[in-house]
């Protein structure tokens, strides 16, 4: 299993690389298939964030699901023990729904929202990522506003391999291709064990402005 660490705005130094390195050996065991583990150190510049100002993002490479964990703390050894803890629980559970599919047990419901067609959308940015996994960061104007766009390969899936998927990286929501309308769609977070699920028509043109129902 290979393991790459990156720095984002910061230099990682062999000692850090070196302690990654043993502790996400470990994991092999709970993530058999996996090919790759992709270790990303930000630092924050701001004073006012020194509780947070290093974080560290891993995100596991294999055959399944994208599995992804962040964390953040006052120094970088801090924040990668955290996000190993919250890997070890996402992994754990990859291994539990295997299980369940094996053993035919039903998932909980799902909560679909109902999503009404908005017209109005944002300018195009200026610049966009050249190919799947690519990153940019533009300014939005004069502003400090920093943009970071990102693009993601779009496999259609079902609703329940959304929230599977969007479990697995640790989001409050996740963009995905609905496998049985086509329709591009967003599940997300609500309460506790609600989750919502937002689609676009595409088929729609020009029409009355309207807003998805809060939650």
């Amino acid at each position: 299993m290979e393991i790459v660490v990156v720095g984002r705005h910061t230099e990682v130094a062999d000692r850090f690389r070196r302690h990654v390195e043993e502790k996400l050996a470990k994991f092999e065991q709970l993530a058999p298939t996996a090919q790759r583990i992709d270790v990303e150190v930000t630092h924050e510049n701001n004073p006012r964030l020194s509780e947070v100002r290093e974080r560290v993002e891993l995100t596991v490479r294999a055959k399944g699901p994208v599995v992804r964990a962040e964390a953040a703390a006052d120094d970088r050894f801090g924040a990668l023990d955290l996000a190993m803890n919250k890997l070890q629980e996402r992994l754990r559970r990859v291994s539990d729904r295997r299980k369940n599919h094996r053993n035919n047990n039903p998932l909980p419901p799902v909560d679909v929202r109902p999503f009404i067609p908005e017209d109005k959308h944002p300018e195009p940015a200026p610049e966009h990522p050249a190919a799947p996994g690519d990153a940019i960061e533009t300014q939005l104007g004069d502003s400090p506003v920093v943009i970071r766009q990102k693009l993601h390969s779009a496999e259609p899936m079902t609703i329940d391999d959304a929230l599977y998927e969007m479990e697995m990286v640790g989001h409050d929501f996740y963009l995905f291709v609905d496998v049985e309308t086509a329709r591009p769609s967003v599940a997300y977070r609500r309460r506790g064990w609600s989750y919502g699920v937002i689609a676009l028509d595409t088929s729609c043109a020009g029409g009355t402005k309207a807003v998805p129902e809060a939650s």
